[in-house]
């Protein structure tokens, strides 16, 4: 018994096969392409994490060096040399460095409270290899002498720059503030 197969059926046979392959050729692509997306995500949430936690970091410092600012009598205006000094002898700068933006900076203060600080459980932890939970180097802040306000009669002006690092040394934020101590009350203003 022969069968006879027409022509139209002789014409469609594979292309049940080449649809089905074509169809899991798209799907492939679009798997690709959805990994590829959602892998770029993820790295973009890390790397706003590490800049948000070097930004904690420097503005942690900021606000350290304007706490000592109005914690009683700031040591004596000097000038200040190059080299990283520890927080227990801080210091007030009559000379601002030529540039804050070239990173790491040669001089300042370390805020080393900022490494020893468990008092909310957590400790920060400065560890030259990256880490998420570990910082890559301690957060710096160099206060500068600007000069009476008034003539000197009224207080003084400080200026505040901090800088602070993530798990990496490309996650750095540097935050600057001008700080105004007078005997009565202080006043901030961020720039």
């Amino acid at each position: 018994m022969r069968m006879h197969v027409s022509r139209a059926a002789k014409a469609q046979r594979g292309m049940a096969l080449i649809t089905s392959l074509l169809l899991l050729l798209v799907m492939t692509i679009l798997a690709v392409s959805m990994f590829r997306s959602y892998g770029t995500q993820e790295k973009i949430a890390g790397n706003v994490r590490e800049k948000q936690r070097a930004l904690n970091a420097a503005v942690s410092a900021q606000q350290y060096a304007e706490w000592f600012l109005t914690s009683g009598t700031p040591p004596v205006t000097t000038a200040c040399g190059a080299g990283i000094v520890p927080a227990a002898s801080l210091q007030i700068c009559n000379n601002p460095p030529a540039n804050f933006a070239v990173l790491p900076w040669g001089t300042g203060v370390t805020f080393t409270q900022f490494t020893t600080n468990s008092g909310n459980g957590v400790q920060n932890v400065v560890n030259t290899t990256a880490s998420h939970d570990t910082y890559v180097r301690s957060p710096l802040f160099y206060i500068t002498d600007l000069g009476g306000a008034g003539g000197g009669s009224k207080g003084t002006v400080y200026q505040i720059d901090a800088v602070g690092y993530g798990g990496t040394d490309t996650a750095v934020a540097v935050v600057e503030s001008t700080f105004f101590v007078s005997s009565v009350n202080s006043r901030w203003t961020d720039k």
